[in-house]
């Protein structure tokens, strides 16, 4: 089984550029699930009811958020409605959404979980704990598990795949928008990677006008970010799941 992780779609634009390329890429790869970070499809920060049924049509079979997933007030009610659009799920109980989900995808039952990493960003529950008891709560539930971390420091998201080594099947970094060139197997048979970067425009700082955040940099005043022009990119992993033994056979970077 062959596993497409989409990095951070940023604006608008970006999720058009994957409503006309990823059916085409999705075929081409083989990939029998799609899942896709989209906690910025909205301009800059958030998810809207709206961009998020355009990457569903686009081919993504599951969105997952972050910091900003509560950013656009009328997500709200949308997220309580889907298990197919997962907030961290280290956030308080009371907010709207699931943190996890477990969907049937050629008959096999994938449980996929989003958590919030807590250095240099906001104090939620420890998402290792968090992860460990949804683990446990489902267990003989699912045939794989799959994690995104959507966290600030490579320590963290590291010390996190490595703690779920050989439980969780894929665990990948998202938030920083940069791909990382460490994705591997690790010892105990699960596909890793620090982030999978973005889908945005190219000549940006993480998605956002150059110039503006030039300016901001050196003025250290306030400034409205707004997503670049230009040629935009995606930025992905391929993960081979080997069906019996629940481990990954090969993971890749892919851009398109």
């Amino acid at each position: 089984m062959k596993i497409l992780i989409i990095g951070d779609v940023v604006g608008h634009r970006s999720v058009e550029y994957l409503a006309s390329r990823l059916r085409r890429v999705r075929e081409s790869l083989g990939a029998s699930f799609v899942i896709a970070n989209g906690e910025n499809a909205a301009e800059i920060h958030g998810i809207r009811p709206s961009d998020a049924d355009e990457l569903f049509a686009a081919g993504v079979d599951l969105i997952t958020l972050g910091n900003h997933a509560f950013s656009k007030k009328e997500i709200g009610v949308y997220l309580s409605d889907r298990q197919d659009i997962l907030r961290p799920a280290n956030y308080p109980p009371l907010c709207p959404g699931a943190g996890y989900s477990i969907l049937n995808i050629e008959g096999y039952r994938i449980l996929t979980v989003n958590v919030l990493g807590t250095a240099l960003m906001e104090s939620l529950a420890c998402p290792f704990d968090t992860v460990d008891k949804i683990l446990s709560r489902e267990a003989g539930e699912y045939d794989f598990a799959i994690a995104d971390i959507h966290a600030e420091t490579t320590s963290e998201k590291m010390a996190f795949g490595h703690y779920f080594d050989g439980r969780i099947s894929i665990v990948f970094g998202t938030h920083t928008h940069v791909p990382t060139a460490d994705e591997r197997i690790l010892p105990r048979g699960s596909a890793y990677i620090t982030d999978v970067g973005m889908t945005g425009p190219v000549n940006s700082v993480i998605g956002t006008d150059v110039a503006t955040v030039i300016e901001k940099f050196r003025t250290k005043m306030p400034a409205r970010f707004t997503v670049a022009d230009g040629e935009i990119r995606a930025n992905a992993l391929i993960v081979e799941l080997d069906t019996a033994t629940k481990k990954a056979t090969s993971v890749k970077r892919v851009n398109f």
